[in-house]
């Protein structure tokens, strides 16, 4: 007589473990953080601000002009002349229509540099356009 078998069959198969799914959701992760996450762009040297007592902090900033007091202007580690100020932050707006820019200028700073990266960035056509200040 055979053997009777209750469903149950020996394999000698091996077992495997699929690792394209947890491959594919680690690369759709990493993805996802590059798209969602927003790149500031430092000016790249190191100022005194100012002291006020009416200083709000804003989160969303996009990119910071530095203004030093010998009145050199920084840009993502670069010294900028104010003349291509003005050219910078219109690429900067075709690539980041909304995005928010920071003048940091130094205490001791002479203010007419100041308001001339001002006046430059608002004729490239950026409205959210703020002055750093250190809170009293």
């Amino acid at each position: 007589m055979g053997r009777l078998s209750l469903g149950r069959k020996k394999s000698d198969d091996s077992v495997d473990i699929n690792m394209s799914p947890m491959v594919d959701m680690t690369f759709l992760l990493l993805i996802f953080f590059l798209v969602t996450t927003t790149f500031v762009k430092e000016s790249g040297v190191e100022v005194n601000r100012p002291i006020a007592s009416t200083t709000e902090s804003k989160e969303n900033t996009n990119i910071v002009i530095g203004v030093t007091k010998e009145g050199m202007i920084y840009i993502e580690n670069q010294i900028i002349d104010v003349r291509s100020v003005r050219s910078r932050m219109e690429r900067f707006k075709s690539e980041m229509p909304e995005g928010n820019v920071v003048i940091t200028a130094d205490k001791d700073s002479l203010f007419g540099v100041a308001i001339d990266v001002l006046d430059q960035v608002r004729l490239a056509g950026i409205k959210n356009v703020v002055v750093a200040a250190t809170k009293e």
